[in-house]
């Protein structure tokens, strides 16, 4: 067991070692790759500057075919203040004023790289800017991709673009939300409600109006990207398929179809309710009714009241029925301000009783109120399936005069610029690097030159694990139990499985009976007597029956040379000395007998022996060869 524990321990020091060796190779590995940034950024020819983690900056620069790029690294040519007011709006809070401002970011900045920022609170913005060429929804797709970092966290507002759609009167001047356009994309957030806005306008070809269309809402949790203070970048891609998808750092969050994953769908339905249809007025809609052969019981009584006092409760001991409940504060005075012919009569306040706290209670005792057994209540029918029943009644079904069918949802309007239309609670949020494009790869490029290089910044910044641990229980202090019990518990069971233990009685005994240990001469000779005595007894016993078998046969043999001998006398008289043979053979038998009986004699003496006799005897019987048995015996403990 103890051995087990050994392991543990030094499986968890393996571990906490290969802990702090995966960490030193990912700090490792931002080295690479800031140096693998620096390559390619000397390669480059345009003017840079370096960050304090050796990362050098250069404003990337579109890889193929665009309608659209701005990296704010510059000066802001191109991009157009809006002059309007907003329409139904008050006029103090109307106009567009709000300021926006080209500036790096406030953390992890990567000296160089600028952005538009929104600075002002509580007023709306409103600016835009035309694309490099318009773009035409007609067999390649459209990507919108920009970057937004909410940098004071956000309450309430948004960060999403219009695609502003073409038209003659298209003025930038007067850009406001009434303005046509063609998409809408973006965040957007208002309390607890985190959104990631795409609304397309269609337009009824049967009407010529614009209806939008909104995409549904992702299925991850958003609000993350909305608190954490990082750069993040956004990316539409729309596919001439009528396919749609939604990316957050590269990372599809939402994708469908611009034909079934919209509200309301871009299709009317072939048929609608007839508006002129009514209901008639004997429709029976009501599945139960009451039924109407049921008579009320005659022990019915509705007028039972649902309470009534309970006669057996009895007055506690001590209460106090001459003593009111509250009484006026006897410490209470006066103010000097107080005017009685305006005020009236001045009256202290009332506090509780302090005679009252001691006692069951005060003033006149009133019985406790209980339910009444015999309350009912007032009588109603059952209810019985109505045989009238005609079900729920909806208008019949026509021809839907608005219906039309598009197939073909992604040829939208033309889009020709780009413009943010905002209302914030929430100062400096910023954008970066919009770029408006067709092919994936160009606005990868695009993005691994600008967003990536942001975030290996922030990556090489983030602050230790302990430094985000403490972060986090400055914000959530109950956390701190739960560290205490994360540190707590390894420590603990380290102490109580590693440590050495006092061992207990019960630990040596089981030790004595498992560990082989010198045994003293004199308990290894009293062991080796006990089995001595067992093989001696088992000896003993096999002698016994050799024994007795041995005597059997004598005894017949005895019995056959009487008999032989009792014959032989029949034949002839016996001579003298023949007697004298016969009395040598009797004597003979006699002697004979007594070996036998001398032998099982000597045998139970060995069984009584004491332990220092030792001696060993041969002892002979004849039958008829003359076999020949020993006994051997030895020394045997006396119990």
């Amino acid at each position: 067991m103890h051995f087990q524990w050994d392991w543990l321990c030094l499986g968890v020091l393996i571990i906490s070692s290969v802990t702090a060796e995966t960490e030193n190779e990912e700090t490792l590995d931002v080295d690479v790759e800031v140096e693998d940034f620096d390559k390619r950024s000397q390669e480059a020819d345009t003017d840079r500057d370096t960050s304090s983690l050796g990362i050098v900056y250069q404003t990337p620069k579109p890889t193929g075919e665009v309608y659209f790029t701005e990296t704010f690294d510059g000066v802001l040519a191109g991009w157009v203040l809006s002059k309007t007011k907003k329409e139904d709006t008050d006029d103090n809070i109307a106009k567009y004023d709000g300021r926006w401002e080209v500036e790096e970011l406030k953390e992890n900045t990567v000296p160089g790289d600028r952005g538009l920022v929104l600075k002002s609170v509580a007023k709306h913005h409103a600016i835009s800017a035309m694309l490099t060429k318009a773009f035409i929804f007609d067999k390649k797709p459209l990507i919108v991709q920009y970057e937004v970092n909410f940098q004071e966290s956000i309450d309430c507002g948004g960060a999403y673009i219009k695609l502003l759609s073409s038209s003659d009167d298209l003025n930038l001047e007067y850009f406001f939300d009434k303005t046509p356009y063609t998409i809408m994309f973006g965040p957007d957030k208002c309390g607890e409600d985190y959104k990631l806005h795409f609304i397309f306008r269609h337009k009824n070809p049967k009407t010529g109006e614009y209806d939008e269309k909104h995409a549904k809402r992702p299925d991850v949790d958003l609000k993350k990207f909305y608190l954490d203070k990082k750069t993040h970048l956004y990316t539409l891609v729309l596919k001439p398929d009528d396919t749609f998808e939604m990316l957050i750092d590269q990372t599809v969050v939402s994708k469908g179809s611009l034909l079934e994953d919209v509200v309301p769908p871009v299709n009317p339905p072939k048929e609608i309710e007839d508006p002129s249809d009514k209901k008639p007025d004997d429709w029976d809609e009501r599945p139960k009714i009451p039924d109407p052969n049921a008579v009320k019981p005659d022990d019915w009584d509705e007028d039972e009241p649902s309470k009534i006092e309970d006669p057996d409760a009895v007055k506690p001991e001590g209460w106090l029925d001459d003593e009111p409940q509250y009484v006026p504060d006897p410490n209470a005075k006066k103010p000097k301000d107080w005017d009685e012919e305006m005020d009236g009569e001045w009256e202290a306040p009332q506090i509780p009783n302090p005679k009252c706290e001691t006692a069951p209670g005060c003033g006149h005792w009133v019985r406790p109120m209980k339910n009444n057994p015999n309350y009912k209540g007032k009588w109603k029918a059952p209810m019985i399936d109505n045989p009238n029943y005609q079900g729920i009644w909806s208008p019949r079904k026509i021809p839907n005069p608005d219906y039309f069918e598009d197939l073909h949802p992604f040829e939208m309007t033309t889009v020709s610029a780009i413009g943010l239309e905002l209302w914030s609670m929430t100062s400096d949020i910023y954008f970066d690097n919009f770029i408006i494009c067709s092919e994936k790869e160009v606005a990868d490029r695009w993005a691994a030159d600008g967003w990536g290089l942001k975030k290996l910044v922030a990556s090489a910044n983030e602050p230790g694990m302990f430094s985000q641990l403490l972060t986090a229980a400055e914000d959530h202090p109950w956390l701190w139990v739960l560290y205490i019990l994360t540190l707590a518990l390894p420590v603990g069971l380290g102490v109580l499985f590693c440590w050495p233990t006092k061992k207990t009685d019960e630990d040596i005994d089981f030790k004595k009976l498992d560990v082989s240990k010198p045994i003293p001469r004199g308990e290894l000779k009293y062991e080796r007597d006990e089995l001595e005595d067992d093989e001696i007894e088992l000896e003993e016993k096999e002698n016994e029956d050799t024994a007795e078998d041995e005597r059997r046969e004598m005894e017949e043999t005895k019995r056959g040379l009487i008999k032989d001998t009792k014959k032989m006398g029949r034949e002839a008289l016996p001579s003298e000395g023949e007697v004298e043979d016969d009395e040598d053979i009797d004597d003979g038998e006699e002697a004979t007998n007594e070996v036998a009986v001398g032998s099982q004699e000597d045998v139970k003496s060995n069984k009584s022996g004491s332990e220092d006799e030792v001696e060993e005897a041969d002892k002979s019987t004849s039958s008829g060869d003359g076999q020949l048995k020993s006994v051997r015996k030895r020394r045997v403990r006396k119990d």
